[in-house]
């Protein structure tokens, strides 16, 4: 039996909690860390999103060694379409925005191997190239992964 699976919905709230964990650990002294407020309010979203196998959108997951029903790390992201251009010419790329893993268990490939199966999934989809951003901490996995530094100009308008 492999060690990552595909979440699915009974995940959501595990699902969440290590995505709180990634806020938190990129989020060091901000408002936002240790803020759980928003996750009822998202939980059904998560729910119809992990129960949508065809869907644009996976996460990837590693159940916990120690803690039965618990899950050890994530990594998910989702297949968007953007008009071609050179290189990409079906216009597919993959975003990949919630990578975590629960902080009892790191340094154990958990977090790797969930990338590499979302990675797998995102080649099927089609996806031309693959987005990220990294902390610094991260930026090792990611450069072994095959990841560059790019020099994105992104902005952002909250709306």
């Amino acid at each position: 039996m492999s060690l990552v699976r595909r979440a699915t919905a009974e995940d959501a709230e595990e699902v969440l909690r290590l995505r709180q964990v990634m806020i938190d650990s990129v989020s060091s002294g901000k408002s936002a860390k240790g803020v759980t407020d928003w996750h009822t309010e998202s939980l059904p979203t998560l729910r119809a999103r992990l129960a949508d196998p065809d869907g644009d959108f996976a996460a990837f997951v590693a159940g916990h060694p120690e803690r039965p029903g618990a899950l050890a790390a994530l990594a998910a992201g989702t297949v968007d379409y953007r008009i071609g251009r050179t290189g990409n010419p079906h216009g597919l790329v993959g975003q990949v925005f919630s990578v975590a893993t629960d902080p009892d268990v790191r340094r154990r490939g958990y977090a790797r191997a969930c990338m590499e199966e979302l990675l797998v999934w995102l080649r099927e989809r089609g996806a031309g190239h693959v987005l990220l951003n990294a902390s610094p901490d991260a930026e090792p996995l990611y450069a072994s992964l095959g990841f560059t530094r790019d020099s994105d100009p992104s902005m952002r308008l909250l709306l």
